[in-house]
């Protein structure tokens, strides 16, 4: 039986990660994963989702390029199936560099599914064999997979999760989204970019309900832009196929015709089978694992981290999980920190917030003040032709230290890390608003929108 001082079960964000950064400090690891490393993110999220998202964001500019003195003779048209096969490199290219990187680092890297059996010790079963491997330590990291509501069960052709709506072979006439968080804004985004007509349907008051209210209202006139029929309050009752479509009705009594249905409400977490009764790993209500600050589980020397603690469900927070729980398992002493984790969402414009909203800083009674600048003021925004979009800030009345930071706009996801840097070093917004920002640039709406918590703003 093989021994190592940590055994990874699963090579996602969290894994991978965890695996590379133990083994720089010295330690023997193993990773176990049933499929392929780079878990959700890489093959099923984050990198196939944004080469589509690029893909129509740049389909989109072709088509209206004729305002900025360009001139295309012919159809601009969308080939899906060369998309798709791109989105397929992008992905294998990147899972190659995963697997060069864990064998640089030297991590034995097992494949099958990974289950305690007995304290300090793992079976790892596939289809070929079985071994064990024993260990000082281990880390959870085997993600999450997309929800699916008892009266919508997924069938993989009409009712679909994410998974199946990257592997589209051809664009839907029509299509219902149920869910309007992160997910579904996005496939919102893409299919309506390559001519679905798209209908969202979200059980609460507004699109991105998590996001800060002035970022939804933005939101919503931007699916509008588009054609997209979005009805917040409403939620689906029944869907039947009908067909080769599917017939749905909402709690109002509205039916609704569309080729497909992507269901986006959520994830779900898969720890059944990791035979966590063995050795007592407590779960929370949720199936998810439920860890200490130090990223540790009940059990001394399990921890967990990524999709599957149930936090912050970003592969950027699910590494920075692993690198604290790494840390502790090798004897460090180190915590978590979420308070300044940014949070990306890419839709047109793109969204991006960290921090507290302004609905929550008031519920928790803070007295604070805010400041926007609207990107229609940036003479960059204009060079681009991207005028969409604003930087809100979000302060403590009292001393001044930056609680929020919600940007909706181009490049947002590339913005939100000044506000990330604020947070994390307890900056003010007088600082932010004194530091220096380069012109023409986007960046400048970060210091507009510190300078108008002070009403100092020069545009807005």
């Amino acid at each position: 039986m093989k021994s190592f001082d940590l055994c990874i079960i699963g090579a996602g964000p969290a894994g991978y990660v965890g695996a590379i950064r133990a083994a720089q400090s010295g330690a023997n690891v193993c990773v176990v994963e049933k499929a392929e490393v780079g878990g959700v993110c890489l093959n099923r999220g984050c990198i196939p989702t944004k080469t589509l998202t690029s893909f129509v964001t740049l389909l989109e500019k072709v088509r209206t390029v004729d305002k900025l003195g360009i001139r295309i003779d012919g159809h601009v048209s969308a080939d899906l199936e060369t998309a798709m096969r791109r989105k397929r490199e992008v992905v294998a290219t990147m899972v190659k560099g995963v697997r060069r990187l864990l064998s640089k680092r030297g991590v034995t890297l097992l494949s099958g599914n990974g289950r305690f059996v007995e304290e300090k010790t793992l079976e790892v079963t596939s289809s070929v064999e079985g071994q064990r491997v024993q260990a000082k330590s281990f880390l959870i990291a085997t993600g999450s997979e997309p929800a699916e509501l008892p009266s919508l069960p997924f069938d993989g052709s009409r009712i679909i999760s994410s998974n199946e709506a990257l592997e589209l072979d051809e664009v839907p006439e029509s299509i219902l989204i149920v869910g309007a968080g992160p997910i579904g804004c996005e496939f919102a985004f893409i299919l309506s970019g390559l001519g679905t007509t798209v209908t969202v349907v979200e059980i609460l008051d507004r699109a991105l309900p998590t996001e800060d209210d002035d970022v939804s209202k933005i939101m919503e006139r931007e699916l509008r832009k588009r054609k997209v029929t979005l009805m917040t309050g409403h939620s689906v009752k029944t869907c039947e196929k009908k067909g080769s479509g599917v017939k749905c009705t909402l709690n109002s009594g509205k039916q609704i015709e569309v080729a497909k249905v992507l269901l986006s409400v959520g994830r779900s977490f898969d720890t059944e089978q990791l035979g966590l009764e063995e050795v007592g790993v407590e779960r929370g209500t949720r199936n998810e694992i439920l860890v200490s600050e130090e990223m540790e589980t009940n059990v001394k020397g399990v921890y967990a981290a990524g999709d599957v603690v149930g936090k912050r469900m970003y592969a950027h927070s699910a590494s920075r999980e692993a690198t604290v729980a790494v840390a502790n398992a090798l004897g460090q002493k180190r915590k978590m920190n979420y308070s300044a984790v940014p949070a990306c969402i890419f839709t047109k414009p793109e969204v991006a917030s960290v921090g507290m909203t302004e609905r929550e800083a008031r519920g928790k009674g803070i007295d604070i003040r805010t400041g926007v600048s609207n990107f229609r003021s940036l003479g960059k925004a204009h060079v681009l032709d991207e005028i969409s979009g604003m930087v809100k800030i979000v302060a403590d009345a009292k001393d001044d230290r930056v609680l929020g930071v919600h940007i909706v706009g181009a490049h947002a996801s590339e913005l939100i890390h000044e506000g990330a840097i604020a947070l994390t070093n307890g900056l003010t917004t007088a600082q932010l608003g004194e530091t220096i920002h380069a012109h023409p640039t986007l960046s400048e709406a970060v210091m507009e929108a510190a300078d108008a918590v002070h009403g100092l703003s020069i545009y807005s």
